[in-house]
């Protein structure tokens, strides 16, 4: 769990507030599956400017917010995505996978 306000404990999972790159690495050079991350705009930042996002799947909802935070702030440039699959449900929700670098 990555978390800036979570303390471990004996219980809990895993919580990963400091250096997130750097703690992503470890966990993807050592043996085992792949990591599936579900998180917010300041964490998909930080991963991306390190190179240690392969595939993203976004949802885009049939809403305009007229305001809120950037879902990519901060990135120095362009990051070049391929489409992987797109699929739109009856909600009007449309899910597109790409493939990141």
């Amino acid at each position: 769990v990555f978390s800036k306000t979570l303390k471990s404990d004996d219980n809990s999972p895993t919580i990963i507030g400091g250096n997130l790159v750097k703690e992503v690495r470890a966990i993807t050079a050592s043996e085992g599956k792949d990591i599936w991350l579900f998180g917010g705009a300041e964490l998909i930042s930080a991963l991306l400017n390190a190179g240690l996002i392969d595939e993203m799947q976004l949802a885009v909802h049939p809403i305009i917010l007229g305001g809120g935070k950037r879902l990519f702030g901060g990135l120095p440039g362009r990051i070049k995505l391929r489409t992987i699959d797109c699929i739109k449900y009856n909600s009007g929700l449309v899910q597109i996978f790409y493939e990141c670098g």
